[in-house]
């Protein structure tokens, strides 16, 4: 028996040894890896009560944001806003947009406002305010492009148009219609000769 039990003892000890190296690389190993936060869509800081600028390259400011809270999330690089309020500083005048919600892309050249949009162009020359109300607008702040492919109203003193997709070129202010335009004209100066 003596005999059978040092046979054995190599073989126990191998037993032992390799139920030790299992238990100890369990031990070292690193945790299993938590699923990647990038691969979900969590954020990884909010901001309340935002406001950005944008320079141009002479120091003056190009455009700024505003913003209730700011929500970033690192999985695409994409923030979203809270009744944003965005002023682009055109050559002719200024342009207001604000939204009860907006997101701005991961490199902030697509900016995309929901929920009661409302885009204001400030007086200019002899050139009355001019008002948009539509429910979504994709802005590109570099081009100075306003755009929708939704209904929309645009009103002045002088006028109230309805249409359904439109594109605003700030800097040029020129405007598109894309279909189902409809709209009235009143001159005001007319009107006033007409009635003496």
């Amino acid at each position: 028996m003596g005999e059978r039990l040092s046979n054995l003892f190599p073989l126990a000890l191998m037993v032992v040894l390799a139920a030790l190296t299992y238990w100890l690389d369990q031990v070292v190993q690193k945790p299993a890896a938590a699923p990647n936060a990038l691969l979900r869509h969590d954020p990884d800081y909010i901001v309340d009560k935002l406001l950005a600028t944008r320079m141009d390259v002479n120091g003056g400011i190009k455009n700024t944001l505003r913003s209730d809270k700011l929500v970033h999330f690192p999985d695409d690089d994409t923030t979203e806003l809270e009744n944003p309020r965005f002023i682009s500083f055109a050559k002719s005048a200024p342009v207001t947009i604000t939204a009860k919600k907006g997101l701005v892309s991961s490199n902030g050249e697509n900016v995309y406002f929901r929920d009661t949009v409302r885009v204001v162009r400030a007086p200019y020359g002899e050139k009355s305010e001019m008002v948009m109300d539509t429910d979504y607008l994709h802005v590109l702040p570099d081009d100075n492009i306003a755009k929708t492919d939704r209904a929309v109203t645009i009103t002045d003193a002088n006028m109230v148009i309805n249409a359904v997709g439109m594109e605003l070129n700030s800097e040029t202010r020129m405007m598109q219609f894309n279909s189902r335009v409809k709209g009235v004209y009143y001159d005001a100066k007319r009107a006033g000769k007409s009635g003496q």
